[in-house]
């Protein structure tokens, strides 16, 4: 199943590294008992933070951590799905018992005819009482619920007799079945009701957007076999680097009024919070999934420009310092400088067409860069299946994605210090 294989990944991870669950709980702020549910399989993690956290302390390649990430994504997917089918078969369940449990009762029951009983004993009736008891009790309250709500309903008394009628049938305990819409807790189902914020959506829509740092639902409804739904959702994650020293940004603010650079995982809050600019280039994450077992090719992917200007002269904040060069990442290349620029593959990246479904995700890392302007842009990701075929627009939290040039100067927090620090030698 994926979740052991994700959880196979994660365990070698962790006997490679020879550290135990105390100290690996302690690095990671989390109990040790939590370390070993993620790394047995018991429990597959909501948020892919701690797994990256608990992988690169571990000492993960850059090869693992992608495909620790695309096992993830699908474990996570799948618990979805057994929920749903547990939720589904919960009603059968109990339908089943309630069978078994009055062919109990039959066989139990006393033979005979009239008010004359035989093969009687005294532990069927002790066996057969409570129940009788709370069938009797039960039936007891909801006559006085109904009692109760018809006096409190408004409205003239020849009326309240169909007004109790319908609370008992509100009430009625016959099970019901339903069926979940989404594969997990992150909405890996699209829903028309699903916030901007979180949704990637048809470009035909004039709020189209895909947005967030975790999992986003491509709007329009339907699980692949909806004529009229997105058959795709993209999650994606605005701010990724490989080191701190990768990823800078720009600031309107004084050195001594920017707080500490933080971990990757909360880039998305700290630059929101203080209008960051991603400078000089920019690696956004994007998690591409069918929304149901139908195969979904993914035709191609376009970069938009929705405004370029002279970079802003803000002071640049770098989130590492001394890290050493980068890693070389297979990824999408794109300069903004660029009058019409393209999306091209790196690093060993192979181009589109790509295949997608609920169970085999793909994962891009698109890299944008420029050197003399402020660029806002956003993607667009073309897809069929089945004989349709539309565009999702990604960008970012509903607004286009923003990156700019720099200057050479930059600040720096060194690592064990307390305060940004000039640095001119860029």
């Amino acid at each position: 199943m994926a979740g052991d294989d994700f959880a196979g990944l994660l365990r070698e991870l962790k006997e490679r590294s020879g550290l135990s669950y105390g100290t690996l709980g302690k690095r990671l702020h989390m109990s040790a008992s939590t370390v070993h549910r993620y790394v047995s399989g018991d429990v597959v993690p909501t948020d892919y933070a701690p797994v990256e956290r608990l992988a690169r302390l571990c000492r993960a390649t850059h090869d693992e951590l992608l495909e620790l990430h695309r096992r993830w994504v699908r474990a996570d997917a799948l618990r979805g799905v057994r929920a749903t089918e547990a939720a589904e078969e919960a009603p059968e369940a109990a339908q089943d018992d309630g069978e078994q449990v009055r062919e109990e009762e039959e066989e139990a029951a006393p033979q005979g005819t009239g008010d004359t009983l035989t093969g009687y004993s005294a532990p069927n009736r002790r066996w057969n009482r409570p129940r009788t008891l709370l069938a009797v009790t039960g039936a007891g309250a909801v006559a006085a619920a109904v009692v109760l709500v018809a006096n409190l309903v408004p409205g003239h008394s020849n009326g309240r007799a169909q007004d109790a009628a319908n609370v008992t049938s509100a009430h009625s305990p016959t099970p019901t079945r339903t069926q979940s819409q989404g594969a997990s807790g992150r909405s890996a189902s699209p829903s028309p009701s699903a916030s901007p914020a979180r949704s990637a959506t048809a470009s035909a829509s004039p709020s189209a957007s895909a947005s967030g740092s975790r999992r986003n639902s491509a709007d329009g409804g339907g699980d692949g076999r909806d004529p009229g739904g997105v058959p795709v959702t993209v999650g994606t994650t605005p701010y990724y680097w490989d080191s701190p020293c990768d990823q800078s940004f720009l600031v309107d603010r004084s050195p001594g009024n920017v707080p500490p650079p933080p971990a990757q995982q909360d880039a998305v809050g700290w630059a929101t919070a203080l209008g960051a600019v991603a400078a000089d280039h920019q690696t956004v994450t994007l998690t591409v999934q069918g929304t149901g077992a139908r195969t979904v090719v993914l035709r191609g992917l376009h970069v938009r420009i929705v405004r370029s200007d002279a970079p802003p002269a803000w002071n640049k904040f770098a989130m590492g310092d001394g890290c050493g060069g980068g890693v070389n990442t297979k990824a999408f290349d794109i300069s903004l400088d660029l009058g019409n620029p393209l999306v091209h593959p790196i690093g060993g990246q192979r181009d589109f067409p790509y295949k997608v479904s609920e169970s085999d995700p793909e994962v891009f890392y698109v890299n944008a860069h420029t050197s003399a302007h402020d660029v806002s842009w956003y993607l667009e990701l073309d897809w069929s299946s089945g004989g349709r075929s539309g565009t999702v627009r990604i960008d970012d939290h509903g607004k286009p994605f923003r990156t700019s040039g720099s200057g050479k100067p930059y600040y720096a927090y060194p690592l064990g210090g307390s305060a940004w620090e000039k640095i001119s030698d860029y």
